[in-house]
């Protein structure tokens, strides 16, 4: 009953949002840009340590994040270069983020936070990475655990309760396992595939 409450009272909101983003008349690609511009500003707060003001500030990019493709829907103007550019964008949104926090671990002198965070710079990439190179070769690859949605939301947690260290390890450790999932799913797709090629 609350739950069901809070979704109603969340999809109020959202659609309340791309109501007046659409009334702006702007192009969707306008809001994907902000929300970047203002993942860079969370990032230099992130570096300077700042990460529950940081994890208000993502969250805030977020909302252009989750409306962008909405308002596109909402004002006919859906195409293949909107989807590629958002999907661009959200790279970038993502490595700032990442490197506004390795800025912070390199100022602390934290060798191990550092090499950790580029680890996790690795993973997030590769996740997006391997199932784009496997969906260019197969039908789909949707499996594996931990997408851009989850880490972000990871990096909110760990910034508004100050525990950005145990966040890091968690994204570290299952984006990677993510993308070891993948490349077996793929191996073991193409095998099947092959296997009846030949009969």
């Amino acid at each position: 009953m609350i739950t069901g409450k809070i979704g109603e009272a969340g999809q109020f909101m959202h659609t309340w949002v791309v109501r007046g983003l659409v009334s702006t008349r702007l192009s969707p690609n306008v809001f994907t840009f902000l929300g970047f511009c203002i993942n860079v500003y969370a990032a230099f707060l992130f570096a300077d340590g700042y990460f529950f003001r940081g994890a208000l500030i993502v969250i805030l990019a977020g909302v252009f994040d989750l409306c962008d493709g909405p308002v596109a829907h909402a004002t006919n103007q859906v195409t293949a270069f909107g989807a590629f550019f958002d999907s661009v964008i959200d790279r970038y949104s993502d490595m700032a983020l990442y490197i506004g926090i390795l800025v912070y671990y390199v100022r602390a002198g934290s060798m191990l936070y550092v090499g950790l965070t580029a680890l996790v710079v690795a993973g997030s990439l590769m996740t997006s990475y391997t199932r784009a190179k496997s969906e260019s070769i197969i039908p789909s690859c949707k499996v594996g655990f931990l997408e851009r949605a989850e880490r972000i939301v990871l990096i909110i947690i760990g910034g508004l309760f100050n525990h950005m260290g145990p966040v890091l390890w968690v994204i570290a450790i299952f984006s990677n396992l993510a993308v070891i999932h993948r490349c077996l799913y793929t191996w073991q797709q193409l095998r099947e595939l092959n296997s009846k090629m030949s009969r």
